[in-house]
């Protein structure tokens, strides 16, 4: 099936202008000023006129069978359904255990990542959970990156948190080597995604991990940074050494001791720190919790998918440029999860789009080449339209 998009004006994430874009299948074909189709082709042409195009969202931290638990059985969180994913203008996630990796466990998980790819998204997982030795399907970390289709790397990995396993510096670096090693065999990403917690230590586990081995500081990869301010300090400092850091967007901001996302993304971006290694991602269904002393839960939110989209609207709409904040939702998660055809719009790769409307608000969606939220997949074409040059780029 071709489908011709005309009148796009496309965030690659870079400002590619007005364009056309050609999809055959799952991919982008063709992009470019000016084309006339022979009428044997017989492709569907629709016309966007001048509306705002970006790459599909990448999440890289989904509960995707759901969160919680910590406080029994009836807390646990549901799972996460495909239509909160596809109205949130997200395309790609990676999905994960938590506290719980007892009762939900590593089968469960790959079940629901390939359910999400059936119904039309690009589903990923890990495999483990907080603890060490990590929960797997095949005995290994190594074996089910390498021989489990949608597994691309282990986490997420508590660390400087009361739930953690209390790793030493040798586990941590032992589960890190072997999913590098499983993602060097299967061509993945082969990443080991750290949760961050509370605890006085901090990142200081993942500090001695690069400064003592060989494994390439990309491998680690942790996430929550920015709970509290002093941690946030701290993975700036291992962006500058080569990881990968990523904030969360909490649905409520954040507490007096950390940062929102919105601040924790300007404030990296102002310090001239690699733009390119910084991530944000959800926690969509996962439990956000909070403890007091002695490790009773005294209150209780979930992560929700959208809150990813308000956190890139929001930006937008106090006039940070499309250029400098898109690639954190788009083509960073998709370097450091190395999905090479993902987080961008260019000939060859994969055809995950998000039309916006003129308040920067997600209005249609299409992953691997199919509509799947929005006027335009339900056979009609949205009136509004943001005119070419509406957006700072």
């Amino acid at each position: 099936m071709l489908q011709l998009l005309r009148n796009a004006h496309v965030f690659s994430p870079e400002p590619r202008g007005s364009c056309h874009l050609l999809i055959s299948g799952e991919l982008v074909a063709w992009m470019g000023q000016d084309v006339e189709l022979p009428a044997e082709l017989d492709a569907e042409e629709i016309d966007l006129e001048g509306r705002i195009v970006i790459p599909g969202l990448i999440d890289p931290h989904v509960h995707i069978t759901g969160g919680g638990g910590e406080s029994g059985e009836h807390t646990q969180i549901a799972p996460v359904p495909f239509e909160h994913f596809a109205s949130s203008g997200i395309t790609t996630v990676a999905g994960l255990l938590g506290t719980d990796d007892e009762t939900r466990g590593t089968t469960s998980l790959i079940a629901t990542a390939r359910g999400l790819r059936n119904k039309g998204m690009s589903a990923y997982c890990y495999t483990g959970g907080y603890h060490i030795p990590p929960m797997t399907l095949t005995g290994t970390v190594r074996k089910d990156i390498v021989f489990i289709d949608p597994v691309i790397g282990v986490g997420e990995i508590a660390i400087s948190d009361h739930r953690s396993s209390q790793p030493t510096l040798d586990e941590v670096l032992r589960v890190a080597s072997e999913a590098y090693v499983g993602g060097m065999l299967a061509n993945k990403a082969g990443v080991a995604h750290f949760h961050l917690g509370n605890g006085p230590r901090g990142l200081s586990l993942l500090r001695d991990a690069i400064r003592t081995s060989e494994i390439p500081p990309r491998v680690f990869y942790p996430t929550h940074v920015n709970r509290r301010k002093r941690l946030f300090e701290e993975a700036m400092d291992l962006a500058t050494r080569g990881c990968y850091v990523d904030v969360t967007v909490y649905p409520n901001g954040s507490d007096q001791e950390g940062l929102s996302a919105e601040a924790a993304i300007l404030l990296y971006l102002e310090s001239g720190l690699p733009g390119e290694r910084l991530t944000a991602s959800s926690d969509a269904g996962g439990s956000l919790p909070r403890f007091d002393s002695e490790g009773n839960l005294i209150a209780l939110d979930t992560g929700q998918p959208s809150a990813l989209t308000r956190c890139l609207t929001s930006l937008l709409r106090e006039g940070h440029s499309v250029r400098r904040v898109l690639p954190i939702f788009t083509l960073n998660p998709a370097r450091a999860l190395r999905l090479f055809k993902k987080g961008q719009i260019t000939k060859g790769s994969d055809a995950d789009l998000v039309v916006l409307d003129e308040r920067f608000e997600v209005d249609s969606v299409m992953a691997r080449g199919r509509w799947i939220h929005g006027p335009l997949a339900q056979g009609a074409k949205s009136s509004s339209a943001l005119p070419v040059g509406g957006a700072r780029s």
